[in-house]
């Protein structure tokens, strides 16, 4: 490491699930809210959901936020490898931003040893930048089966020389055993390091939980830094389980149904709808679900021709084109703009190889790439025609993520993006994109919801559309206030600044 660099904290868990993201942003906003230089880092991270930097470079999603936390724009060296599951045992390896290989989960074990000099190199960057450099893990430091070669967790915070805290999620129940099982598997070395241990996640009242912090400071020897207490933040989901529990009620004006697809990848695009409670966003799995929606998305993947044949093999390609004939309208996204086509060709091996019929809803056909289109997009819709066409010369923005190209054979193009390029296609009442995060454009949203309440007849209804960029830094500065309150920030303090 470098002889000047900045001083380092790290978030640990005792779990996937415990907080650690959530936790890490608040700390972010907090040192920055408190005049420090401030930028996060994870060294490794697994997640379909994955977010495209200003530069065009490809990071875990909790990290682009952490860096919003901070107030600085998203870098590759926040996140210097991502792993993004392509099957259950393989994954595509993204390093500095950039894919270098799928690879099964035995080959990477042995390859990433080479990835520890990109690793120092990336977190040394950040220091020598910053004031504070806030560490995320990864799972549990206490997985004893993978403690070797650890690049992400103990193994990373020995690299930093960075003190830890160790989080414990009690809404899943045994948080003292989380705490002092993982405290007790670890190395005395490693656990020299934790400082401090956090309770996430806390519904009730925290004076009936005294006697058990109590004991807990006594098998662990490190202080109880603060009971968080669950609190509901509207903020980008890292792997997707709050999105994928569907939001809106019954009595919802618009339904909007999500193919759950096995590989969905950037699911956050539904976000901004499923933030409205007029809006009921639903995932759905089985063709009998389906059932009549004001709208049909067939989100992203990393996985498509895999995720097709399941779309097959659950009927859901039927119960699509049924939707459509009659009527009902489909927008695919990224790889559900794909399946949504004639064909998608294979001719690299990128997904197994061949050809694969599409869903026929569009007439466009796409060929996998080796090259990966990763940028930031603004632009603004054509004048489309028919059931879309109060769609029309919107501005919107986004970013984009995929290996294919796609041709279009009739229809029209969807919209002028950067550099006079024209992305998607619309076909009656099919639409496609390779446009993520466009419903964080609020003119299109709104425009969006009105053409969908017209369609219903409900015309004197208003549905306000969210400012998801404002209301994200409303929600960061609420989870900080929520840390600030919770947590014992003189003791965090006093770790950041003491060290190991």
């Amino acid at each position: 490491m470098t002889n000047k660099r900045a001083k380092a904290i790290m978030v640990q868990g005792t779990m996937s699930g415990a907080g650690k993201s959530l936790i890490a942003a608040g700390l972010c906003r907090i040192f920055a809210q408190d005049g420090l230089a401030v930028a996060p880092f994870k060294s490794q991270n697994m997640s379909l959901n994955s977010a495209v930097t200003p530069h065009g470079f490809e990071i875990g999603r909790a990290q682009a936020l952490q860096a919003q936390a901070c107030g600085i724009p998203a870098e590759p060296a926040m996140n210097p490898i991502l792993l993004k599951p392509t099957t259950d045992v393989g994954s595509q390896v993204v390093v500095m931003g950039k894919p270098v290989a799928n690879m099964a989960a035995r080959d990477y074990f042995k390859y990433k040893t080479s990835l520890i000099p990109t690793v120092r190199a990336a977190y040394d960057d950040l220091a020598a930048r910053h004031d504070v450099v806030v560490i995320e893990g990864a799972g549990s430091p206490a997985e004893i089966n993978l403690k070797h070669n650890d690049i992400v967790n103990m193994g990373m915070a020995k690299m930093a020389a960075s003190p830890v805290l160790l989080v414990g999620n009690i809404d899943c129940g045994g948080v003292f055993a989380q705490l002092v099982g993982t405290h007790a598997l670890l190395e005395d070395d490693e656990r020299r390091m934790i400082k401090a241990c956090v309770i996430n996640k806390f519904r009730g009242d925290v004076t009936l939980l005294q006697p058990g912090l109590d004991e807990l400071e006594r098998r662990m020897g490190v202080p109880v830094a603060g009971v968080v207490p669950y609190t509901p933040l509207d903020l980008d989901d890292e792997d997707g389980f709050s999105a994928m529990q569907g939001a809106g009620g019954a009595n919802a004006l618009l339904d909007i149904a999500v193919v759950r697809l096995p590989h969905i990848s950037n699911f956050t695009d539904l976000d901004a709808l499923a933030a409205l409670p007029e809006v009921r966003v639903r995932y759905v799995t089985h063709a009998e679900e389906l059932g009549h929606p004001d709208l049909v998305v067939v989100p992203g993947t990393k996985a498509t021709l895999g995720d097709l044949a399941w779309l097959r093999a659950c009927n859901l390609d039927a119960a699509l084109r049924q939707h459509a004939e009659v009527g009902g309208l489909v927008l695919g996204i990224c790889g559900g703009y794909q399946m949504l086509g004639l064909e998608i060709h294979d001719p690299l091996g990128m997904e197994g190889g061949g050809r694969q019929e599409g869903l026929g809803l569009l007439p466009v056909r796409t060929t996998f790439t080796q090259e990966k289109t990763l940028c930031s997009s603004v632009g603004a819709t054509l004048q489309l025609e028919g059931p879309f066409a109060d769609l029309s010369n919107l501005d919107i923005a986004g970013y984009q993520i995929h290996m294919g190209q796609t041709t279009l054979e009739g229809g029209m193009p969807f919209c002028l993006l950067t550099d006079a390029y024209e992305d998607g296609c619309v076909a009656g009442t099919v639409m496609g994109t390779y446009l993520h995060g466009l419903f964080d454009s609020v003119p299109f949203t709104q425009a969006l919801i009105d053409m969908l309440l017209a369609r219903k007849g409900m015309t004197g209804v208003r549905i306000n559309a969210q400012d998801r960029a404002a209301r994200r830094e409303h929600q960061l500065d609420m989870l900080a206030d929520t840390l600030r309150t919770s947590l014992d920030m003189d003791l965090v303090y006093r770790i950041l600044e003491e060290g190991i």
